[in-house]
C-alpha cells in the first residue's frame, strides 16, 4: 500500500484494563461475532500489509498472547500505564524502521481497512494524518480544535474541557477517534516531548497534534463511511450495540450473496464471510440461527428456525429442521436433518439421510438412505445404505474404559427399543427384533431376538397402600 521508501508500521494499543466491562477478561478479549475484539482490529490492519505490527499489551498481557499465538506481530508490554502517549512510546520502541507509522485502538473492532488504507495514504514527511468523525453525541469524548481556516490546532480531552469550563470546546461535534498516521522519526521525538499536564496526570497520545502543528507538518485528516467503524467498547452496553451492528453487517452481505434470511436481525454469524462461511445458492435461513468456525452450505439447502451449525458442511438440497444442533459433521446431499437432532463431531451423513427427531449421532457414518427417525442414539458406529433404525435404540459403545465400533450392514433393519452392544456387527439384510440386547455378531440375512420370554400372571393384584 506503500511506497517501497516509505514503509508503513502499525501499532495497535491493546493495554486497557477495561474496569467498565465488569469483567475479568481483558477488554480486548472481549468477544464481538464470535471473535476477540482484538482479533477484528488486526484482521483490519493486516489487509494493509504492513511492514511491521506491533501490538502494546498491558492487562492481562499474558492471556492476550496466548490468545494470538500465531499473530505475525510484534508484542510489547506497557507496565506500568501511564496514558495513551505512554502506550505509543512503548509501541513505537521495537518499531525498525523509519517511514509511517498507523495508530490503531484495539477496541474498535468495526473499523474498515479501506479507511485506515485511506488515511494512512495521507501521511508523508510533512504531513500527521488524523482520523476525525462528526457525532451527534460527542460527550465522553476527545474535540477537535481548528483554526479559522479550518486547519487543526488541537485536541481537547472531554475532562479537560470540563475542567477548564470551556463551552467553545464542548460544543464542538467533530471528535478524535484515536486513530491517527505520522512520520515514524518525527514521532519518536514527538512522544519523547510529553508531560502530563492534564486532568488525568496522564501521557495523552492526543497531545501530538498540537506539537505537530509548531512544527510545521501539515495536520490533515480522513472520515470513516460511518459512525459505528469508530465506535468504541467501553462496557457491556456498547459491547452488545456493535455485535448488532456486525450482525447486521454480516447478514447484509450474506443477503448480498444470495442467502435468504427471515429475519436477518436474529441470526448471529460468530465466523468469518470471507472463507468461514460459504453459501450456495437458493439457501433459505430461518430466524434465530447461529453459524460457527468454518460452515459450508450446498445450492437449495433450507435450515429451520434456531439450529446451530458449526464447522460443518451441508450438502446440496438438505433440510435441517428446527431446533437442530450440528457441530463438526458432513452431510450429503437431499438429506433431511431433525427436528431436535443433535449431530455431534465426526458424524458423516451420506446421500438421503435421515435424522428424526431427538437423534445423536456421534463419530458415525451412515450411508446414502440410512434412516434413523427418533428417540436413538448412534455412536462410534458404521451404517449401511438404507438401514431402517428403530426408536429408543442405541449402540452401546463405551465399556467403561474404552470406545468401540458398531457395524450395522446394508439393508439392516433394527427395531424399536435395541441395544447393540459394541464392538458387534449386524450382518447385511437382517433384522433385529425390538427390544433386543444384542452382544454377538449375527449373520446376514438373520433375524436375531435377544429378550427374555415374557411371563404372564392371571389375576395379579398390585399392592395396597398400607394406612398409618
Amino acid at each position: 500500500m506503500r511506497p517501497a521508501a516509505l514503509p508503513l508500521s502499525v501499532i495497535v494499543l491493546a493495554a486497557g484494563k477495561g474496569t467498565r466491562m465488569k469483567s475479568r477478561l481483558p477488554k480486548v478479549l472481549q468477544p464481538l461475532a464470535g471473535q476477540p475484539l482484538l482479533a477484528h482490529a488486526l484482521a483490519s490492519v493486516s489487509a494493509l500489509s504492513p511492514a511491521q505490527t506491533v501490538v502494546v499489551v498491558g492487562h492481562g498481557a499474558e492471556d492476550v498472547r496466548a490468545t494470538f499465538p500465531q499473530a505475525q506481530v510484534t508484542w510489547a508490554l506497557q507496565s506500568p500505564q501511564n496514558g495513551t502517549g505512554h502506550a505509543a512510546a512503548v509501541g513505537l520502541a521495537p518499531v525498525e524502521s523509519d517511514g509511517i507509522t498507523l495508530l490503531v485502538t484495539g477496541d474498535t473492532p468495526l473499523i474498515r481497512s479501506e479507511t485506515l488504507a485511506k488515511l494512512a495514504a495521507l501521511a508523508n514527511e510533512q504531513t500527521f494524518a488524523l482520523l476525525t468523525c462528526v457525532v451527534e453525541d460527542v460527550a465522553g469524548y476527545g474535540r477537535i480544535v481548528r483554526n479559522a481556516a479550518g486547519e487543526v490546532t488541537r485536541i481537547v480531552e472531554h475532562k479537560d474541557a470540563l475542567a477548564a469550563n470551556d463551552h467553545a470546546v464542548l460544543a464542538i461535534h467533530e471528535m478524535n477517534t484515536g486513530i491517527m498516521a505520522a512520520p515514524t522519526a518525527w514521532l519518536r521525538g514527538a512522544l519523547a516531548k510529553l508531560t502530563p499536564h492534564n486532568a488525568q496526570g496522564e501521557l495523552y497520545l492526543t497531545d501530538v497534534i498540537a506539537m505537530a502543528a509548531v512544527d510545521g507538518l501539515r495536520v490533515a485528516t480522513a472520515q470513516p463511511d460511518s459512525e459505528t467503524e469508530i465506535a468504541g467498547v467501553n462496557d457491556k452496553i456498547q459491547l452488545a450495540a456493535l455485535e448488532r451492528a456486525k450482525q447486521r453487517e454480516l447478514a447484509i452481505r450474506a443477503m448480498a450473496h444470495g442467502v435468504t434470511l427471515a429475519d436477518p436481525s436474529r441470526i448471529d454469524f460468530r465466523t468469518s464471510l470471507e472463507g468461514g462461511f460459504a453459501c450456495g445458492s437458493d439457501v433459505f435461513i430461518d430466524s434465530g440461527c447461529v453459524f460457527e468456525g468454518n460452515v459450508e452450505i450446498g445450492d437449495n439447502v433450507r435450515i429451520g428456525p434456531n439450529c446451530v451449525i458449526r464447522d460443518s458442511k451441508i450438502g446440496n438440497g438438505t433440510v435441517v429442521h428446527a431446533m437442530s444442533h450440528l457441530d463438526g459433521v458432513v452431510i450429503g446431499e437431499g438429506a433431511l436433518i431433525g427436528p431436535f437432532a443433535r449431530l455431534r463431531p465426526g458424524a458423516q451423513l451420506g446421500d438421503e439421510v435421515h435424522i428424526g427427531n431427538f437423534v445423536e449421532v456421534k463419530n458415525s457414518t451412515l450411508a446414502k438412505g440410512a434412516k434413523a427417525n427418533h428417540l436413538a442414539y448412534l455412536g462410534d458406529a458404521t451404517v449401511g445404505e438404507r438401514v431402517n433404525y428403530g426408536a429408543g435404540s442405541i449402540t452401546a459403545n463405551y465399556d467403561g474404559a474404552n470406545k468401540r465400533r458398531t457395524v450395522i450392514e446394508a439393508d439392516v433393519h433394527v427395531g424399536s427399543n435395541c441395544v447393540l452392544v459394541a464392538p458387534v456387527t449386524i450382518g447385511a439384510g437382517g433384522t433385529v427384533g425390538g427390544g433386543s440386547t444384542v452382544t454377538k455378531s449375527t449373520p446376514p440375512g438373520a433375524l436375531t431376538v435377544a429378550r427374555g420370554k415374557p411371563v404372564t400372571i392371571a389375576n395379579w393384584k398390585r399392592p395396597a397402600k398400607q394406612k398409618s
